[in-house]
């Protein structure tokens, strides 16, 4: 089969395509995809460039689950994978031969349903979508029938970045009236933030630029703030909820921003019913936040690092989805030969761009990439 290979940490050249890739084979437990889109999220671009360090460990460029890293080379990536089962494993059932279906994308460490402590997923830990055929778990590729939508936009709701918002706002306790920040708001998982937060019945607020504002506000954004702009924020903020503080904030960015966010929230403590929350899932703009710890305990903020979700709420998702409750942002698609080509666009899209990029194999282009091709 054709599949694109990473062979290492590095640039794009570590990024191969190969058309001799032996098809897996499904063993019991399991169901053979056929691959027909798997959307591109930013972790492929983190685990390719080594990005996974922390402050004082540069080495560490991959999740140590068990002491190890898991990400081992070569490797396929591609999490947010949407295909037809092609084959079945030993005992599956065999009426599930030409479903399509969703990938939950998490490499689940138990079989709880209710908590998930284990940050790896299919195209880190094990092959994932940027092939023509993927080997997952039967019980995490969920069948989605819905002829209105298409394959490239089924991915576009995939699981890395909605089921990460989903875990944002359900660690964070987020309740319906609550008024919500979200940064980086224009991704994947802050576009699916800003969606989610009105079927829940929460008030989302987003960061981001100008030119993304009025697609952000047509999807269920409040308001817009200019993510450039840091002078007089709280009181800018404060304007636009109606003097209140955010109860909580969904954080993509990190960096010199997370203070200015948290004292957003901390403004007017008097007129708070709830702890101030921070939720973090990403560090776009820094790895590292210089705050005040008196500005944490003294106003009693809590913070919650959001890896990836569980079974649970990806089930709430795929109801969510089958309900048409969802909807796809897609920006483009390309073919998977043109890796390259996706990779560089992917990192310099341009200031309006708003959604996710799909990569779609070549045999399946005509039908399921061509039409969401850039113009």
């Amino acid at each position: 089969m054709s599949a694109v290979l990473l062979t290492g940490h590095g640039g794009l050249d570590r990024l191969v395509y190969r058309d001799d890739v032996p098809v897996p084979r499904p063993e019991a437990g399991q169901v053979l995809v056929q691959v027909t889109a798997t959307a591109k999220n930013n972790t492929d671009r983190k685990a390719r460039e080594g990005h996974y360090s922390t402050r004082d460990d540069d080495e560490a460029v991959s999740f140590a689950i068990g002491g190890k890293p898991t990400l081992t080379f070569p490797r396929i990536q591609g999490a947010d994978v949407v295909g037809t089962v092609a084959a079945v494993g030993d005992g599956m059932n065999p009426a599930r031969l030409g479903e399509r279906g969703l990938l939950d994308f998490n490499i689940y460490g138990t079989g709880r349903r209710d908590i998930n402590l284990v940050p790896d997923y299919f195209g880190h830990g094990a092959d994932g979508g940027f092939a023509e055929y993927v080997v997952v778990p039967d019980d995490q590729f969920h069948a989605v029938t819905d002829p209105t939508l298409a394959d490239a936009e089924l991915a576009a709701l995939g699981m890395c970045s909605y089921q990460t918002a989903y875990h944002m706002l359900t660690a964070a306790d987020i309740h319906p009236g609550e008024h919500v920040l979200i940064t980086g708001a224009s991704g994947g998982v802050g576009t699916a933030l800003i969606q989610l937060c009105r079927i829940i019945g929460a008030i989302p607020y987003a960061s981001s630029t100008p030119a993304k504002a009025p697609a952000l506000c047509e999807l269920g954004a409040q308001a817009v703030f200019d993510r450039r702009d840091t002078r007089d924020f709280v009181a800018r903020t404060a304007a636009a909820t109606g003097g209140v503080p955010f109860d909580a904030v969904m954080d993509l960015v990190g960096g010199a921003s997370t203070r200015r966010f948290i004292e957003a929230m901390t403004f007017d403590m008097v007129a708070r019913t709830t702890y101030p929350r921070l939720s973090i899932a990403g560090a776009s703009e820094s790895n590292v936040s210089e705050i005040p710890w008196t500005l944490i305990y003294l106003y009693q903020v809590r913070i919650v690092g959001v890896s990836h979700g569980t079974r649970a709420e990806a089930e709430q998702l795929v109801h969510w989805i089958r309900a048409g409750r969802l909807r796809p942002v897609l920006q483009a698609a390309f073919p998977l030969s043109a890796i390259h080509d996706c990779e560089r666009y992917f990192v310099d899209r341009a200031a309006g761009h708003l959604g996710k990029v799909v990569v779609v194999p070549d045999a399946q282009w005509a039908t399921h990439g061509a039409p969401f091709a850039l113009a």
